[in-house]
């Protein structure tokens, strides 16, 4: 969402299909030239066209199609009986989207975990100290998880060799590491972690590189599944999770709508339940197709999609953002909170928009090549929710991902300041999930 990252690297890319031009549209918002979403109508095949030199398909009558000539293949397709819709792949607006912080609050609680610099993560405290009671849950042995979880950080990458996370991160049981084949037959050759969709082949297909150039996506990472009690860095949230790393947002965050999608479809298809997206865009143009994907993938795969709410410190019932501002049932929308337990200076809100509060301020994580560095933004905030969602899944396996959304957000610790400005009124908490979990499983 708005102001994503804290500072920027400078990343250039070299590929051949995606290293296209991009126009402004009349309104400002810039698109790719080289591809359109077409939606069919059910039961019809796309047109032909010399236009069309690939098609790649999403979900259902979803296609993404690849031209050399964007505004003839258009004209092409509107005529045509057998099209639904068209939409251009429009780009977010490049931002940043988290705040390096320098100073972080020290925990004074005991902590069950061995980690030696657990102590950094304030948001392990208990409600009453306007954390999430991590701490206490673990202390208590009051989870038991049942099923390993998925959950697919759907960002800048992750460092999958990070010392606190190389043992968490999901692998591709149907793949060979590097030997040129689709093992699996997933449609992408040698995904051990996960995909690339920002660099694609010559036939617009995407590679599998996940490695983090920025540091959000490792950031975003150790927040929800750092590996605990291992006696190094910190620990995550949830106890027994993998996570599948795909690269989609770009340094500067203009990701694309076309990325986006295959980003949920593959995560979808090879098993994550918990997509976390700490990402998103000010307009979203008319287009309905990601809106579409957090549908289908709900109904047809049982996936529960994470989204921060933003940070331009507004109230997205009346300034949307996206994907927050979609209506899924299966999306759970993370505004953020401070070691003080008010709402964050920067973070959107929204008495309709907004789901949930949970700790986003100075928040401690991993970051590549083995370091740890704190950050701000409702983007930290997203993944302290996908890891009680994570825990809170691997504990009630049978859970759908409306069954959980709503478990989360009926058992947050009220804050009166939040009634008005997030629908559940309060910020999650860990205990208070798992047990409202339990008495739902009885």
């Amino acid at each position: 969402m708005n102001k994503f990252f804290s500072f920027a690297i400078v990343l250039i890319l070299i590929c051949s299909i995606t290293a296209d031009d991009v126009f402004t549209s009349q309104s400002g918002n810039k698109y790719s030239t080289n591809r359109l979403i077409v939606k069919l109508q059910p039961q019809k095949e796309m047109p032909k066209s010399e236009l069309i030199k690939n098609v790649h398909h999403l979900f259902l009558q979803t296609y993404v199609v690849y031209t050399s000539d964007l505004h003839a293949l258009e004209d092409v397709l509107q005529k045509s009986e057998n099209v639904n819709s068209i939409e251009r792949d429009f780009h977010s607006e490049r931002k940043d989207l988290a705040r390096n912080v320098t100073t972080i609050r020290e925990s004074e609680v005991a902590s069950p975990f061995n980690d030696p610099r657990v102590g950094s993560l304030w948001s392990f405290a208990d409600a009453g100290e306007n954390g999430i009671s991590v701490n206490k849950v673990y202390q208590e042995k009051s989870t038991k998880p049942q099923s390993e979880i998925i959950v697919a950080v759907v960002d800048t990458g992750v460092d999958v060799n990070h010392e606190d996370l190389r043992n968490v991160v999901w692998n591709n049981p149907g793949e060979i590491a590097g030997n040129g084949i689709d093992d699996d037959q997933n449609g992408y050759i040698d995904d051990i972690n996960g995909i690339n969709t920002l660099v694609r082949d010559k036939d617009g297909k995407a590679t599998v590189d996940v490695s983090d150039t920025h540091s959000h996506g490792t950031h975003v990472s150790g927040t929800i599944a750092a590996q605990q009690n291992n006696s190094t860095g910190v620990a995550g949230i949830a106890s027994k999770v993998k996570i599948m790393a795909i690269r989609t947002v770009p340094n500067a965050s203009d990701e694309k709508d076309v990325d986006v999608v295959e980003a949920f479809m593959y995560a979808a298809k090879n098993g994550a339940k918990i997509i976390n997206c700490s990402f998103g865009k000010a307009h979203n143009e008319g287009g309905n197709v990601v809106a579409e994907a957090i549908d289908f993938i709900g109904k047809e795969y049982g996936v529960l999609v994470v989204a921060a709410a933003g940070n331009s410190s507004q109230n997205i019932d009346i300034r949307p953002t996206y994907p927050a501002s979609f209506t899924s049932e299966n999306l759970l929308v993370v505004a953020s909170t401070t070691s003080r337990g008010a709402m964050s200076y920067f973070s959107n809100y929204g008495k309709k928009g907004v789901d949930i509060a949970a700790p986003g301020s100075s928040i401690f994580s991993t970051v590549p090549r083995n370091r740890y560095s704190s950050m701000s933004g409702t983007s930290m905030a997203s993944p302290t929710v996908a890891g009680v969602a994570a825990e809170v899944l691997a504990n009630n396996p049978s859970l759908d991902p409306v069954a959980l959304k709503s478990i989360l957000m009926n058992s947050v610790t009220k804050v009166s300041a939040f009634s008005s400005k997030v629908v559940s009124g309060g910020r999650i908490d860990l205990k208070k999930a798992l047990i409202a979990a339990k008495a739902q499983q009885k």
